[in-house]
Formats: structure tokens, sequence, C-alpha cells
């Protein structure tokens, strides 16, 4: 072997080596490993759960606030169709809305932070325009759905996708921070 070529065999080498220590040493001092951990929420926040479930992972109450009779147990069987879980099934013949409140929009949407991404999913069913209402204090995974004044129907599935997709992800509502 020629001098010359020890010479560039041993450049290459301590070349290789002198990245070797570097890669190792970025490695070891990496401070994004942890990026991705749940932060503890700030005081007085409550954390919400973000993910998108599957409709046949959500619980979903069906309540009537309007004049039409029947209304409730329809969409509940049309929700139910769609695999949703009806929690409060063995009601529903007389699931008017139990703070007798009256609803001008599409529907309401009462839920508590564990059903944020729930929520989300079942705004899509109202193309975005049902009004979202979390309850910091409420403990259970189910969504309270309130059909308004003026709900007509639910949207097709390729409606829900297209809304889904134009809602973006759910951002933590205001008293809250993200759980992952």
């Amino acid at each position: 072997m020629s001098f010359a070529r020890f010479r560039a065999l041993t450049v290459v080498g301590v070349l290789f080596v002198c990245a070797l220590v570097l890669v190792v040493a970025a490695l070891i001092r990496d401070t994004q490993s942890r990026a991705g951990a749940t932060r503890e929420c700030p005081p007085g926040h409550v954390p919400a759960d973000l993910r998108l479930p599957d409709e046949k992972n959500i619980k979903i109450n069906v309540y009537n606030a309007t004049d039409r009779r029947g209304l409730a147990e329809s969409i509940a069987n049309e929700f139910e169709s769609r695999e949703f879980t009806i929690a409060n099934k063995d009601k529903i013949k007389e699931a008017n809305d139990p703070l007798k409140k009256r609803v001008e929009g599409a529907a309401e949407l009462r839920y508590g932070p564990k059903a944020h991404g729930a929520a989300w999913v079942i705004n899509a069913y109202f193309l975005g325009e049902a009004d979202l209402q979390i309850d910091l204090k409420r403990s259970d995974d189910v969504v309270d759905v309130v059909l308004g004044e003026k709900f007509r129907q639910l949207a097709t599935v390729t409606e829900v996708n297209q809304s889904l997709v134009s809602l973006g992800l759910p951002t933590p509502p205001p008293g809250t921070c993200a759980m992952r």
C-alpha cells in the first residue's frame, strides 16, 4: 500500500470517528425527546381529550328542543345506524331537552372535557354549525345532542368527511389544556 493511499484511509477513518462522536453526543444531549410528553395543566385548567374517536366509540344522548314531535327518536335512530351508542335509548320517547332551553341554531352539543374530540366529530354531522357547550365540571364521556329550530337533517358521510377536514383538528376550549 502506498503512503498516499494510507494517508487517505487515515483521514477518512478520522472523519468517520468524528462523525460518530458528534452523532452520539447529539443523541445524548437531545432535549426534544420529551417534547410530546403531556405537560401539566396550568392551575385552574382541566385536561380535555382532543382525540377524534370513531363513531362506534362515541356515546350520545339525543334531545329535542323544538316543537317537532318524534324528532329526537328519528335522529337517534339515524345516529345509531351510523354506529353511535345512544346512551338515553330507553328514554328517547320523552327526549325533550332536560334544560328546557330553546335552541335557535341547528343543534347544541353539551359535553365535558373527556368528550371534546367526540363533540368535534358530532359537529361535523351538523356541518360545523352546532353550538359547542363545554361544562368543565362534567366528568362523563357522553355528548348531549340537543336538536334546535334550524335543524333539517344530518350530513351524509361525504359531507361529514369534508366538514371534518374544514374544521381541522380540535383545539382546547377555554379553561382546558390538551390531554394526550
